[in-house]
């Protein structure tokens, strides 16, 4: 297509260019030739006006003895006889080498002989002065030789400057009729060009359109399901190229749509995945233990307090089946659990829960951040062998929610902290260690896009910090079966902060670890 464009346009402009070059250089040839006709008529005219009358003055005043050939060059008002001359066949020397002109070169010719002529009888007059010739002997030669031979230079110039006006007008005609040849000339090739680019402009928009067109029809096709639609790919330009990317597209778009399915799959499969996780065995074991020694020790209410605790828990997991819950619930899940491990650790575990009120309407992916605190405890408070705490924070900046978990625990070195944050840029299924947090990035990454989710920060016995980035998004997704994927709606009104809600553990529970201390050992549960 590229080719044919650039074929028509060297086409429409190529002659243009060709008349445009000639009209320019004939223009370039007539200023040269005007101007030096100008040039020479110029000179020739300075002679015109002041030769005569100064070698006819300079000579008389040699013959009446006013002054002498030796100091005629003193008075300001003369000019020695041989300089005239000589300046006068310089002169027009040039111009007979530089005029083409015939019948201006004849009158040159005819003043350079008539310059000879003068110059050997001013050599007579001054031979003549020099002899001590009589007065009237020398005022006679001027009478019949030297004003007769000045006034035919003078002549001859004269001549001369009517030719080459003559032959100014001459070129001025030639240039008019080469102006006018090349008008018809334009004329006639503008008229072939209209025609010869409105036939090719449709030839080349007719190539354009058709294959286009059928582009286009193979496109409506698809768009209705059909993925068997194929464009056709006759020609040999652009539109060629994009109908067989758009036809290698058609027979790849089923299979892409078939992977967009088995990610969906894998996506839930993860999910449930993950919800094992945290429904462990032992974490359930120890927990129903733990209610069991506190009845064994007359301790109901605390005993009721885990139980009601666990059923929360629970409760927040299932959360009727939605993957989207408001950050508040996320608030009361995590909160639960927290509070079933601090009556199992209390002589180890501390909490501090801090999330902006304005946060609470907003919407978060299920299990987001109970995984998290559940690293933070089995993997870094717990290692610590001493009391620890755990602070969680959120808060709203700008259009994100920014959420962290920061433990005091054991932490990490820096080899430890790359490789984990190397495992959770792995999908969840590839990873060898740290499951739940992969399991948490990768899903923010597949709802949210890869500039949200998840970062580690640590250091080796000062503990752990994980920072997640959500949008603030307001209403809850509506979820879909099928192909379609969740979406929502994001909020975009800014609310003021209202007081920070801290949850603190009920200072009332009993240490369930000083109960099993007389009976049966905890299970051990690990973190993910």
């Amino acid at each position: 297509m590229k080719k044919k464009i650039l074929t028509l346009a060297a086409v429409v402009t190529l002659p243009f260019i060709l008349l445009v070059m000639y009209l320019l250089a004939s223009m370039a040839s007539y200023s040269n030739t005007y101007d030096e006709i100008v040039s020479n008529m110029t000179v020739a005219n300075n002679y015109n006006l002041n030769f005569k009358e100064e070698m006819d003055e300079s000579l008389y005043k040699l013959v009446v003895g006013y002054v002498t050939l030796d100091t005629i060059e003193t008075d300001k008002s003369l000019k020695n006889p041989y300089t005239l001359i000589d300046e006068l066949r310089s002169e027009f020397t040039r111009l007979t080498a530089i005029t083409t002109e015939s019948e201006s070169k004849l009158w040159l010719e005819s003043l350079l002989r008539n310059i000879d002529t003068l110059e050997k009888r001013v050599d007579d007059i001054v031979d003549s002065i020099s002899a001590g010739g009589r007065y009237n002997e020398n005022i006679e030669k001027l009478d019949n030789n030297i004003y007769i031979l000045t006034e035919l230079i003078q002549d001859d110039i004269q001549y001369y400057i009517y030719y080459q006006t003559r032959y100014m007008d001459k070129v001025t005609d030639t240039l008019q009729d080469q102006i006018g040849r090349f008008m018809v000339v334009c004329s006639v090739l503008i008229g072939v060009l209209i025609i010869v680019v409105a036939v090719s402009a449709v030839m080349i928009v007719s190539g354009i359109i058709q294959p286009i067109s059928q582009l286009n029809q193979a496109t409506e096709k698809i768009a209705q399901g059909d993925f068997n639609a194929r464009a056709q790919a006759d020609s040999d330009d652009e539109v060629a190229e994009l109908a067989v990317s758009f036809n290698k597209m058609a027979g790849s778009m089923q299979s892409l749509i078939d992977k967009v399915k088995e990610d969906e799959r894998k996506m839930r499969k993860a999910d449930l995945r993950l919800l094992q996780e945290q429904i462990q065995p032992h974490f359930l074991y120890n927990t129903l233990d733990t209610i069991v020694w506190l009845i064994e020790s007359n301790e109901p209410d605390e005993a009721v307090t885990m139980v009601v605790t666990l059923s929360d828990f629970f409760r927040e997991i299932l959360s009727k089946g939605k993957e989207f819950i408001s950050i508040k619930e996320e608030e009361k899940h995590i909160s639960s659990y927290l509070q079933i491990q601090e009556m199992r650790y209390r002589d180890i575990l501390e909490y501090d829960i801090q999330l902006d009120q304005v946060i609470y309407k907003y919407q978060i992916l299920k299990l987001t951040l109970q995984p998290v605190v559940e690293n933070a405890l089995y993997h870094g408070i717990k290692y610590k062998r001493a009391k620890g705490c755990i602070h969680i924070h959120g808060e709203k900046e700008g259009d994100i929610i920014r959420l962290t978990v920061r433990d005091d625990g054991v932490g990490m070195d820096e080899e430890e902290l790359e490789q984990l944050r190397q495992q959770i840029e792995k999908p969840c299924q590839e990873t060898e260690k740290g499951f739940g947090l992969a399991n948490v990035n990768e899903r923010i990454h597949m709802y949210f896009g890869p500039e949200y989710g998840m970062k580690i920060q640590s250091q080796k016995g000062k503990g752990t910090t994980v920072e997640i980035v959500i949008p603030a998004i307001l209403e809850a997704p509506v979820e879909k079966t099928g192909n379609d994927t969740a979406k929502v709606a994001e909020g975009g009104n800014s609310v003021n902060f209202d007081a920070n809600k801290k949850i603190k553990s009920n200072p009332k529970q009993q240490n369930a670890n000083k109960i099993i201390e007389g009976g049966r050992p905890q299970q051990e549960e690990t973190g993910v």
